[in-house]
């Protein structure tokens, strides 16, 4: 009797203990989230203002409701960032953030609305605004990107894979309102690469072995303008003497 007696009151304690933290969690997860109980890490730059300024959640909002992916999804397009992890807690009660920025290898430019936006392009061709780009990651950059837009994406990253696979040296990519991509090559000078972005690895061995060719006999000292639109029938351009 007194042994189950014991059980029984064992099991009424675990039963009350269970009882009172349900009811802990369930009015916890029924509070309210506020700026200060937002906590980032991963990154400096980024403040509890940004992620309320960023987000179409109103602040104060319950914790219950407030919706992880949604504010993921927010964060990583509205502040260029690699990815971002947001996770509801309890203890200790918010927010919980954590973001992967983007490392910017070219300086960019893109058009909005008519208005010429400056900022950095990464390994994938992303667009990152200047706010969101750590300025100690700037100090070796020597390419430049001019017409940035979505679409382009692709083509970028296939030309700074390029970059890094062959030995050349591009220092500047223009692709004009039309999208003719245009590039300009340290010793080959201003390339034309048109309008196929299907052909652009095809073009970029070109290049490569053009600059091979030609760098043998100096011969690239002479180059205005090569046209590889056709990359099958390369015409190269000379400076007349």
């Amino acid at each position: 009797m007194k042994n189950q007696k014991r059980i029984n009151n064992r099991s009424f304690f675990f039963l009350i203990s269970f009882l009172f933290l349900t009811t802990l969690l369930n009015i916890k997860s029924l509070k309210k989230v506020y700026i200060q109980d937002i906590r980032i890490s991963g990154s400096e730059l980024f403040s509890q203002n940004d992620v309320v300024k960023n987000s179409s959640l109103n602040f104060p909002i319950r914790l219950i409701f407030v919706e992880t992916n949604l504010l993921e999804k927010e964060l990583k397009q509205n502040l260029s960032l690699k990815n971002v992890s947001v996770s509801r807690e309890l203890f200790p009660f918010g927010l919980k953030i954590i973001v992967n920025t983007r490392i910017p290898i070219a300086y960019g430019e893109r058009m909005l609305n008519d208005e010429k936006i400056l900022g950095f392009i990464d390994k994938d061709g992303i667009f990152i605004n200047k706010q969101n780009v750590d300025e100690k990651n700037l100090n070796k950059l020597t390419i430049q990107v001019f017409g940035w837009k979505e679409k382009f994406k692709k083509i970028l990253s296939e030309i700074f894979i390029a970059i890094e696979n062959y030995e050349l040296e591009i220092v500047k990519v223009t692709f004009s309102n039309d999208g003719f991509l245009t590039v300009e090559e340290k010793d080959l000078k201003t390339i034309f690469l048109g309008f196929k972005p299907n052909l652009i690895n095809y073009q970029l061995q070109k290049i490569n072995n053009l600059k091979n060719q030609l760098k043998k006999n100096s011969f690239s000292k002479k180059i205005d303008n090569i046209d590889l639109t056709n990359p099958d029938k390369p015409k190269i351009k000379v400076f007349k003497p």
